[in-house]
């Protein structure tokens, strides 16, 4: 099983930016697809962003879209969320995830978790 590290989460005003990393232990990861998810205070666990383990394709929630990119460097096991044009709604724990066949595209079907990091956007 996987281990997932996330790190870069923090407080940023609104409109400002962050890019928030994912470590992950596996030495077959390449072979995952990647994702990122968020759970705000209250709210369900939601998608954000995931991408293929080719890096041929990236799939993103309509909140995301125009404003997060989701990247992966396979030689060094990491995965990237760069957030920009943050909102006060962006306020979460976002969490990693990692599947090896299918995209983590909801929470049913992701079946490696990161412990989360926090990002805050003050207004």
């Amino acid at each position: 099983q996987v281990q997932l590290v996330e790190s870069g989460g923090g407080l940023v005003q609104a409109g400002g930016s962050l890019r928030l990393s994912c470590a992950a232990s596996e030495r077959t990861f390449s072979y995952y697809a990647m994702g990122w998810f968020r759970q705000a205070p209250g709210k369900e666990r939601e998608f954000v962003a995931a991408i293929s383990s080719s890096r041929s394709n990236t799939y993103y929630a309509d909140s995301a879209k125009g404003r997060f990119t989701i990247s992966r460097d396979n030689a060094k096991n990491m995965v990237h969320l760069q957030m920009n044009s943050l909102k006060p709604e962006d306020t979460a724990v976002y969490y990693c995830a990692a599947n090896i066949i299918t995209i983590p595209t909801t929470t049913s079907s992701t079946t490696n978790w990161g412990q989360g990091t926090q990002v805050t956007v003050s207004s």
